[in-house]
């Protein structure tokens, strides 16, 4: 379908890497936000932190291999050259701005009895017990590696964690390089009070290192001076695997993750107090070349940690737990069987808990009507209640298939381990389509009712892991209609044999029928617009990137079809441009929750068609993946989610406008209530709750 064709020639995009650093422009404005416990405001630098490590070894990484490989017809390498310096400004401009809000965070941890400080810093009773704790604690997990003049060290870091780079001065100059072992050692020490004073003291573990580095070296080393300064390398997170047919696909991944090792270096972070001279030696031990981004910064690397920065005061000073949601039909019923039957189940992390998806699994692995379980693995936790559940399940003669997926970035080895888990306990396991990555959300459940096979399925918008569930907002759908499960079912055999056709008529199957069936519902919406009706969509997704979907929606929205999207990352639209998008809003959340649903609603002349799914509007998402979307077809559950949106749409507090310059400007309030969605939307699902019982 090239439904779209009589779009303008020219039109405009965000580039998706600079929409996304909008989007961590705006995790960022979270830190800064003072009305957020001061806790909370630490750990937001921590997020931002990481996803800029992200941020390089993914996007940035990609944009320098396209200007590497330039020689190669139909490549844009000027336009990559200025991308990549339109990044490297960007980040910089990030970076100041990340170093005056961590410097005005520190001021208020004091204003709260709690000082991050440097051993410098401490009186005689604290220098005493961190040289014990250095010795005690630290000193055997240094180990040194003395730098060479004429050789490159780039392969030797671990682009996870911190190294600091060691200048020892007397006639002639030494250097060494050290790893901050964040890994066996806290990062956090905190300090014994003295006495009885009040205040809490935490050094960071680089700057006990770094105060004690004479210790590590002087009996080695004759040296009138050392100094130590932070330095972190990023590489590129891509990897190659071969086809050489007799290696197993478990083999070629565990390949792939040595090659990640030993990938490009993409971005250099360094103490921006480092002398010019040791600078250079940093560089060219280190092979950075100038197309990696070589980034000044503070004292600090790797604020990632800060992500787990410890409440060492009162209980005010991070948010308030909100206690999860017990799913009132799922409580009412003696089994998770019994409840699916009756009606088909909506539940909506964290605000509910994750525990029924659990139990839903639990009780298949020893319920004696159950005969198998298939489900696919793209994330979960590294103590997986559902991966014991599968095992049990195994031992009680049940049927189990595990797709797990093992190009799950990021998650490679933790996949690649449980594979192998999974497989010696006898269950199948299956790795999917060498082409696309699996990231469908899917666990079907067999089950003998009278003498005949009855199928019950989840579909959900996030993965099967208990500690992102408790952080991320995510749907799951438990349902037992016959279609929905026996294409559910479906999915798993084209897994297996993709080239066999199968036909979906219920569900949105990337890459089978997902780009077209979105396509012919924009399209629906322009002709109901066009047959002087209502044309109204809305979306939630996490990216917007695809150029043909988002000529449709230009398309749409220059037809009178109003359009409502809530984006949480990058976003290549451009709204509000007169006469082109001005009839599409975009706004962005970022709160104490990770938005990561995937939600589409058309209006659909008044009978609302409500999708959830696990697909990005992506390219990669919807040709080179597995994904699932699933209709909502239960009218309280469609309701349910439209209610949950309208409240998104009417946040006041943490709620973004996306315009044409990403400033990323809130939501004004004006004279109207001030709405805190997710708050709200918690409020609203635990009446609902109750509102069920009452029914």
């Amino acid at each position: 379908m090239n439904a779209c064709t009589d779009a303008p020639q020219t039109i405009n995009y965000f580039a998706p890497e600079l929409s996304w650093l909008s989007f961590n422009d705006r995790v960022l404005q979270e830190a800064k936000d003072k009305s957020n416990p001061i806790i909370e405001r630490i750990r937001f630098l921590g997020i931002f932190s990481n996803n800029l490590d992200e941020f390089f070894r993914v996007r940035v990484a990609d944009v320098k291999r396209r200007i590497l490989l330039n020689k190669l017809p139909d490549t844009n390498f000027d336009e990559d050259e200025i991308l990549l310096t339109q990044i490297q400004q960007k980040v910089l401009l990030l970076g100041k701005k990340f170093n005056l809000i961590h410097e005005q965070i520190l001021k208020d941890l004091i204003a709260h009895n709690i000082h991050v400080d440097r051993p410098e810093q401490l009186n005689e009773f604290h220098i005493n017990w961190l040289k014990n704790f250095f010795h005690d604690n630290v000193l055997q997990h240094i180990s040194p590696i003395l730098l060479d003049e004429n050789k490159d060290y780039s392969d030797q870091i671990n682009d996870t964690m911190t190294y600091i780079l060691v200048e020892m001065n007397n006639d002639k100059s030494h250097y060494a390089m050290l790893e901050v072992p964040t890994d066996r050692v806290p990062r956090f020490i905190i300090l014994p009070p003295e006495k009885t004073r009040r205040h809490k003291t935490i050094v960071m573990l680089d700057d006990i290192i770094t105060f004690f580095l004479s210790d590590i070296f002087s009996s080695f080393f004759d040296f009138d001076n050392i100094q130590g300064y932070a330095i972190k390398l990023t590489r590129d997170a891509e990897y190659n695997l071969d086809d050489e047919l007799e290696e197993g696909i478990l083999d070629k991944m565990s390949k792939g993750l040595k090659q990640r090792i030993y990938a490009e270096p993409v971005r250099l972070v360094y103490d921006q107090t480092m002398p010019e001279s040791i600078l250079k030696v940093m560089k060219k031990r280190l092979g950075v070349t100038h197309h990696d981004a070589l980034i000044p910064g503070g004292r600090y690397r790797n604020f990632r940690d800060f992500i787990g920065f410890p409440n060492v005061g009162r209980q005010y000073l991070e948010n308030k737990k909100l206690p999860a949601l017990q799913s009132s039909a799922f409580n009412n019923h003696a089994s998770v069987f019994d409840a699916i039957s009756k009606q088909d189940i909506l539940l909506y992390y964290p605000y509910h808990t994750f525990n029924h998806l659990l139990e839903y699994v639990r009780q298949a692995a020893f319920d004696p009507k159950v005969t198998q379980i298939k489900v696919n693995i793209y994330r979960v936790a590294s103590k997986s209640r559902l991966i014991s559940s599968l095992i049990n399940a195994a031992k009680n003669g049940k049927k189990v298939t595990v797709m797990v997926e093992l190009k799950a970035r990021f998650d490679e080895q933790n996949n690649i381990e449980w594979a192998k888990v999974l497989s010696a306990a006898g269950i199948k396991v299956i790795f999917g389509i060498p082409a696309l990555k699996v990231h469908s959300k899917l666990c079907i459940v067999h089950r003998k009712e009278k003498g005949q096979i009855v199928k019950y399925a989840h579909i959900g918008t996030g993965n099967f892991h208990e500690k992102t569930a408790k952080i991320y907002t995510d749907f799951s759908l438990f349902t037992k209609h016959q279609g929905i499960c026996d294409e559910s079912d479906s999915v798993f055999k084209f897994i297996e044999s993709s080239y066999k056709p199968f036909v979906f008529e219920h569900l949105m199957i990337s890459p089978v029928n997902a780009r077209q069936l979105l396509l012919g519902l924009i399209h629906q919406e322009i002709t109901h617009v066009e047959n002087g009706k209502v044309g109204r969509i809305t979306l939630k997704i996490n990216n917007l990137v695809d150029k043909e979907l988002i000529d449709c929606l230009y398309l749409a929205a220059r037809s009178g079809v109003k359009i409502r999207i809530i984006v949480r990352g990058m976003c290549s639209l451009v709204p509000g441009l007169n006469n082109f998008s001005d009839n599409i809003r975009v706004i962005s959340i970022v709160d104490r929750f990770l938005e990561h649903p995937r939600v589409m609603v058309f209006a659909n002349n008044g009978d609302e068609k409500v999708y959830i799914s696990s697909a990005d509007w992506m390219t990669r998402n919807l040709d080179h993946r597995v994904e699932v979307g699933v209709p909502i077809y239960d009218e309280k559950l469609k309701q349910l989610i439209i209610d949950v949106l309208e409240l998104q749409f009417k946040d006041r507090t943490k709620a973004r406008i996306i315009d044409s310059e990403q400033k990323n400007h809130y939501v004004r309030r004006g004279n109207r209530k001030k709405i805190r969605s997710q708050i709200a939307i918690y409020d609203h699902l635990k009446k609902w709750e109750g509102n069920y019982n009452n029914e």
